[in-house]
């Protein structure tokens, strides 16, 4: 409870360097181009355009999802939080090398580094949910009130990748092997956690098993209950209860490994 209590107080006491840093970073990656903030809608929505006319046009989507609602919707509602996990899974998870100088000049508090990157990432993924809004509404749909689960999950995928950053940052810092293997498992996370099928339709047993503790599998089947099944996440018991069970690990390791490396970090780097 002392590390835990640690990470929270360093999280407040920096808090407004930790917001300056977020909004220089988002800064920085509009920085340069014509189009500045622009790019940050343009990518989600041509990946959008581009799985959606594959899927549409070559696979049929009533292999996928059978729903009133477009398929698109369906579509958007996996594909923009994914955008979220995939930076947490790369730039998330070796943040110490992304700042170096927090780490090494400023003496910045490691879990405070996390949560730069984090709550960066969020108010990107804050951006692009405006994507979900207007594919929802040009597909017909009206307000309905399990959209109330996307903030609760929102709130939920920053909680969770943040702890995830905590976890495995000290380790990419100090291990090339564990940021090569975050890096070389990002692209079988996409197509293997339901980001582009639907994890429902599985006919096994044992891969809807593993899936259920897969968190990219739980948030993105969240997401699209929310918007385009119109269900409740919670009435899927086996997947709520998986990822509670990662949930917790996660925090547990983050916890152990924080404790154990915050000194040998700027070391390491």
């Amino acid at each position: 409870m002392g590390v835990l209590r640690e990470i929270a107080h360093d999280n407040w006491k920096w808090r407004g360097q930790i917001l300056a840093l977020a909004k220089f970073e988002i800064k920085k990656e509009s920085r340069g181009a014509a189009f500045g903030w622009a790019w940050f809608f343009i990518k989600p929505i041509m990946y959008v355009f581009c799985f959606w006319f594959a899927i549409e046009v070559g696979l049929k989507p009533e292999r996928v999802a059978s729903g009133d609602a477009p398929f698109v919707l369906w579509l958007a509602a996996g594909i923009i939080p994914w955008f979220f996990m995939q930076r947490m899974l790369n730039g998330g998870a070796d943040v110490m090398h992304h700042y170096p100088y927090l780490v090494n000049k400023v003496k910045f508090p490691l879990s405070a580094i996390s949560n730069v990157y984090a709550l960066a990432s969020m108010f990107i993924q804050l951006l692009n949910q405006l994507i979900i809004v207007v594919v929802y509404f040009i597909c017909g749909q009206t307000l309905d009130i399990h959209l109330i689960q996307v903030p609760f999950l929102l709130v939920l995928m920053y909680a969770f990748w943040y702890f995830f950053s905590v976890f495995i940052s000290p380790l990419c810092a100090m291990s090339k092997d564990v940021k090569n293997l975050i890096n070389t498992l990002s692209t079988p996370f996409f197509w293997l956690s339901g980001v582009l099928f639907n994890v429902k339709n599985v006919d096994s047993a044992v891969i809807q098993g593993v899936l259920n503790y897969n968190p990219i599998t739980f948030f993105v089947t969240g997401f699209r209950d929310a918007v385009y099944s119109k269900v409740w996440i919670w009435e899927d018991v086996p997947m709520c209860i998986g990822f509670a069970v990662v949930f917790a690990l996660t925090f547990v390791c983050a916890i152990i490994v924080y404790k154990r490396t915050n000194k040998e970090v700027a070391d390491a780097l």
